[in-house]
């Protein structure tokens, strides 16, 4: 069990563990006690850890044991916030004259699911006299056993009140190029294996997809989509390609038992939800703008899922750029012309034909105009991100077959790029001509509740820190916001964090990571799983962060964490 090393604030007294700056460790000015448990000094923000039968208390110095009845005490914090005391013994190794050990009195482990405070008086004593100068109060909370087995999560007593969320699953309609077919044994294997099991699992309630299910971005540029068809009827191929995996989506819907939600993503932003429930039908689907959704799961309205593109310069919806080419209400983002040449790139190296750089033609800024400076970030960063994606075709080669949300024509990684007609000229762009101005539009028209200045939204598209930073100003940052768990997928990089909003409430961001065949960001096969507080009168919330495996062993992944509503 990991161990509480770091400074703890007493009642009067700071407590460090840390050597002075000489190097010279000094005798500490009172007894110290460190918890073998992580714990935090706030209620309303505990810190998380398995169930346990014991907790080692570790001192500075030999304890006098004389001292010690009545002063180790321990509660279960209840709704309303009402301290319900646990009867404990305490135990003392004389082999180990600096450590103290708590047990309830009937042996059993700490109940999982539950909110706790461990108290440690301050009349507690060293060998020499030392004091505690102050009572030790810290909080924890004890973390599930998570399972999927058809018995059940014991300590949920039957609930069914468990949400997970997976995104970035990617599913094509070509499996000669889909980022997602090896996954498993092949054929998307283990995500079949893991939603036959969901299906069954006794206390999950909801299912959440967080976007990018399907795909119609990862295809090789010279590739017509659509197959001069249709969307519905690309969308049925990729439910035939991916059969085993609709099927198993279809399975859990039909059994009405798991509410199953889709929210858009940007790689299957155009996709309607007619098409969409033209192969998942009765599949709950959360849009609030083309393109969009957020869904908050029933009775949880602290909770906000979505995909994350919102906030992405070149994956948002664009409903303003291009409409005299598209001649339609076309929303498709910058990012979707990347894409295209950035799957051409994959799909050419793996096939071993000769490639080389990407050499766009140097630009210079010569205007301190606004929209001028703009397009040169544009450029810069567009022209960073394609720096590792070689592939045969020329700069002009009209490379990109489109026939998609309007645009029929094919183009040229010239026609994505600012150019100059002349190095003393102005910058200009042939796509999203007059994009960067059009930014603040752009976010009103897709909702984003706390603009995003357009230079940032530019030059930081590419950061993976930057979307989980989103979390933070567009929900706990932002006053007008209620949510205390938000949950994105968008960067294939799955991660639990804690933060605090505008009351100081504690708050926490997770992202569901990717399902995809091979993620060079990270791990793969991940899924956040939410667990609201119990009935029995419990007061914390949980979020966890697992990894499936192709054996079906199931894996948590750091930082789970706990919040707790004290006046509910």
């Amino acid at each position: 069990m990991k161990k509480v090393i770091y400074s703890l604030l007493l009642i009067g007294i700071f407590i460090s563990l840390g050597c002075s700056s000489s190097s010279t460790t000094e005798a500490p000015t009172s007894l110290t006690a460190y918890p073998g448990i992580l714990v935090s000094t706030k209620a309303d923000s505990p810190s998380v850890n398995d169930s346990t039968d014991k907790i080692t208390v570790n001192f500075s110095e030999q304890i006098d044991v004389n001292t010690v009845s009545g002063e180790v005490k321990l509660y279960r914090i209840k709704t309303g916030g009402a301290a319900e005391e646990i009867l404990c013994s305490t135990a003392f190794d004389n082999n180990m004259p600096m450590q103290l050990t708590i047990s309830r009195q009937n042996g059993a482990k700490l109940a999982e699911g539950e909110h706790y405070k461990i108290m440690i008086g301050g009349k507690i004593k060293s060998k020499n006299g030392m004091s505690m100068g102050g009572d030790f109060v810290g909080y924890f909370a004890t973390n599930y056993s998570f399972n999927l087995n058809a018995e059940g999560i014991t300590a949920l007593n039957g609930e069914r009140n468990q949400i997970i969320c997976i995104s970035d699953i990617h599913l094509g309609a070509d499996l000669s190029y889909s980022e997602f077919d090896r996954n498993g044994t092949g054929h998307g294997a283990a995500l079949t294996d893991f939603l036959n099991k969901v299906r069954l699992a006794p206390n999950v309630k909801e299912l959440v997809i967080a976007g990018d299910l399907l795909d119609e971005w990862f295809v090789p540029s010279d590739v017509d989509t659509y197959q001069g068809k249709t969307q519905s009827d690309f969308v049925a191929r990729i439910a035939a390609a991916n059969k085993n995996v609709i099927d198993a989506f279809n399975n859990i819907i039909k059994d009405g038992k798991i509410k199953v939600t889709y929210v858009p993503g940007n790689h299957d932003i155009s996709i309607t939800d007619a098409n969409v429930e033209s192969i998942l039908p009765g599949i709950s689907q959360a849009r609030d703008v083309k393109g969009l959704g957020t869904y908050s799961p029933v009775g949880h309205p602290e909770i906000a899922i979505e995909h994350g593109h919102r906030y992405n310069y070149f994956c948002a919806p664009d409903p303003i750029s291009n409409r005299d080419i598209t001649k339609t209400d076309s929303i498709m983002p910058p990012g979707y012309f990347f894409t295209r040449v950035a799957t051409t790139s994959v799909v050419e190296r793996i096939k071993g034909e000769t490639v080389s750089q990407i050499k766009p033609p140097e630009i210079k800024l010569n205007s301190t105009d606004a929209s001028q400076s703009l397009l040169y970030y544009y450029y810069m960063t567009f022209k960073g991100i394609l720096t590792a994606l070689p592939i045969k075709e020329g700069f002009n080669d009209k490379i990109i077959k489109t026939n998609i949300d309007g645009f029929t024509a094919s183009y040229a990684l010239s026609d994505i790029f600012p150019y100059q007609s002349s190095p003393d000229g102005p910058i200009d762009v042939n796509l999203y001509k007059g994009a960067q101005d059009n930014w603040d539009r752009r976010q009103e028209l897709n909702l984003v509740p706390v603009k995003i200045p357009v230079k940032d939204a530019i030059t930081k598209a590419a950061s993976f820190t930057d979307l989980d930073e989103k979390a933070d100003s567009q929900y706990f940052k932002n006053s007008a916001s209620d949510k205390r768990i938000v949950v994105f997928g968008h960067s294939h990089v799955a991660l639990v964090k804690e933060s605090t909003n505008t009351k100081s409430q504690k708050t926490i961001y997770a992202n569901s990571g990717t399902w995809i065949d091979h993620n060079p960001n990270g791990s793969a096969m991940n899924f956040v799983v939410i667990t609201p507080k119990k009935s029995s009168g419990s007061t914390a919330q949980f979020v966890n962060l697992y990894a499936y495996s192709n054996n079906g062993t199931i894996t948590r992944l750091p930082n789970p964490q706990a919040i707790t509503d004290l006046n509910q």
